[in-house]
């Protein structure tokens, strides 16, 4: 950040007395500028034993399959933003029922929030961002094309649940290695 979105001044990045974080600063309108990582929001839309992916037609990972969702925009719940992603991505409108993981991803500051979602019929069709639609079982599911490893966790969550008759709320997170 270099200028103040408040103002137009040049900010500074200083240490803030009782903060923990250095903070974007203007001193001219004094405005501190907190940046906080984005909030991606998405669902497993589910039908019967088949959950529905979306094959990305735009990068980054253009062509490889992953569970419908994107950034939660300013106004809407979280519930509200994932079941928009999956009418964008897939044409359809679903009943999102319950949260399923919060995946964590420190180094690009994003937090992933994916619901388990109703689908109420089979009528989809791919949106703009998606090439195609399909529906997998488990024994179907392209894992080596998944995009994002949030959705590869938030997967193996949902099934493991499935096969154990459980339905929990799953914490992961990835730490690139160094």
């Amino acid at each position: 950040m270099k200028f103040c979105s408040n103002c137009g001044h040049t900010v500074l990045l200083k240490d803030m007395k009782d903060d923990t974080h250095p903070r974007f600063f203007c001193e001219a309108c004094k405005t501190i500028h907190y940046q906080n990582p984005n909030m991606v929001v998405g669902c497993l839309p589910i039908w019967e034993d088949k959950i529905m992916l979306c094959r990305r037609a735009i990068e980054p990972r253009k062509g490889f399959w992953n569970l419908p969702g994107g950034y939660l925009e300013n106004g809407e719940t979280v519930e509200e933003g994932a079941a928009r992603e999956v009418r964008e991505e897939a044409g359809i409108s679903v009943e999102v029922t319950t949260l399923h993981t919060v995946f964590s991803i420190p180094k690009i500051n994003q937090v992933y929030l994916h619901f388990l979602a109703h689908m109420p019929h089979l009528n989809y069709q791919a949106g703009v961002e998606s090439l195609e639609v399909k529906m997998f079982i488990e024994a179907n599911i392209p894992w080596e094309e998944i995009a994002f490893s949030s959705s590869t966790f938030s997967l193996e969550k949902y099934f493991a649940d499935r096969k154990n008759g459980q339905r929990q709320v799953h914490l992961g997170s990835y730490i690139r290695p160094i």
